[in-house]
Order: C-alpha cells, then structure tokens, then sequence
C-alpha cells in the first residue's frame, strides 16, 4: 500500500542485511553448522544449517520505501492485523483507536516510528509472556510503550509486546528524540506484538486479517485539528 509516489529509502540502514542484534546469534548458528558439517553425520549437519538459515531470516532487515502523505500512520512492524477497534489507551487514559500487529517467527522484528514526531515518554512494564495472539497479552505480557507526538500535537503510544518466547524486547530511544516516519527504533526477539492506540477520530486504513510491512503500509489516516 502507498500514499503518493514511493521515493528511495530516506537511508541506508548500519545494517543493511542483517539486524545488528542478529550478528551473535548467526555467528553462533554458523558455528554449529560448520563443526556439524566437519564432525557430525548428515542429519545433524542438515538440523544445524536449517538452524542456521532459520536465524538468518529472523535477523534480516530490509531497506524500505517511505509513503508519501500528510496525517498519515505507518506499520511499526511486519505482522498480521489482529485487532482494530476503539479501546480505552491504558498510557494516556483516553478513548483511542486501537489496531494490532501480530508478528510471528518469520516476520522481520525491526520496529519503525509510524509518524514524524517526537518521543514524550517512555513507560516499560515487566510482565508474563502468553501467547501475544491473545488479546490479554496487552495488559498481561511485558511490554514497552511509547507516547509520540506528531508536529501538530496529535498523540500516539505505540507499545511493544513481547510473547510467548519473545523474551527481549529492545527500545533504543528515550524522551526528548525526535523521530521520523520509518526509522528504526527497537527491536524484538522470536514473536511478539505492536499496539497503537490512534485518537479515536482517526481512520482505520487496514482491516483484520491483513498482512502488512514496517514503514511500508499505511495503518490509519489521523484528521488534521
């Protein structure tokens, strides 16, 4: 989906392949694989590659192209639609437009901003780690929630879950950055969730069950104050 013309990734990121938090886990799988294939018989060697390719496109992290559009809300992260409806916002204690992205073992975990804006506050929340399919995975499971502020003083949270064997969600930015549409901002382990919580006036732009790409795909549409 793209709002406009879809022009060349606004930057390359330091890792243009692989997530920079994969590097351990893939010199480690291509470790395994290579001893397996030296010492140990087929089967084994054949479990240690599949491994091995299984980490490698966990971690990847591809370029994207940035939609062009005014008041317009982005995907923070690969996944599937799982929820969109109105919800009370448990950060900012409003009524909100809630929408849900699941992201299972074969989505890319790199979370992106979904608006241009800036990082009011940052609220983490140790917790349980059901299944993050589950609607109480939002209030029960460990999370990390952003309050972002557009320029024209609209607010989102935009809160990471982890889940069932997510157990390391990853934040890199604290009050007072600034962020731009599809930057890069955290990251999280083996599948979890995204929740944004919109001002109720904004419109839905997806619906459940579909499939969407961070930084890609349009989630909602927010309506200029």
């Amino acid at each position: 989906m793209c709002i406009g013309i879809c022009p060349p990734p606004k930057a390359a990121w330091p890792h243009p392949l692989i997530a920079r938090e994969g590097w351990p886990f893939l010199a480690g799988a291509s470790a395994l694989a290579l001893l397996a294939t030296v010492f140990a018989g087929f089967w084994l060697t054949a479990l240690a590659w599949l491994l091995f390719l299984f980490v490698l496109q966990f971690f990847r992290d591809p370029a994207r192209r940035i939609p062009i559009g005014e008041n317009i809300v982005l995907a923070p992260a690969d996944g599937r639609v799982i929820v969109v409806e109105k919800a009370e916002d448990p950060w900012l204690k409003r009524e909100a437009l809630k929408i849900s992205v699941f992201m299972n073992v074969f989505n890319v975990h790199s979370n992106r901003s979904p608006i241009d804006g800036e990082v009011i506050e940052r609220w983490y929340n140790p917790g349980k780690f059901v299944n993050a399919d589950f609607a109480k995975a939002s209030t029960e499971n460990e999370r990390n929630a952003l309050h972002l502020r557009t320029t024209d003083g609209q607010d989102i949270t935009c809160v990471q879950v982890a889940g069932l064997i997510a157990r390391r969600i990853l934040c890199y930015v604290e009050p007072g950055a600034r962020l731009t549409r599809g930057q890069r901002y955290g990251f999280i382990r083996f599948g979890s969730r995204l929740d944004v919580y919109l001002p109720a006036s904004a419109m839905p732009r997806v619906a459940l069950g579909d499939k969407v790409h961070a930084a890609q795909d349009v989630l909602a549409q927010l309506i200029a104050p």
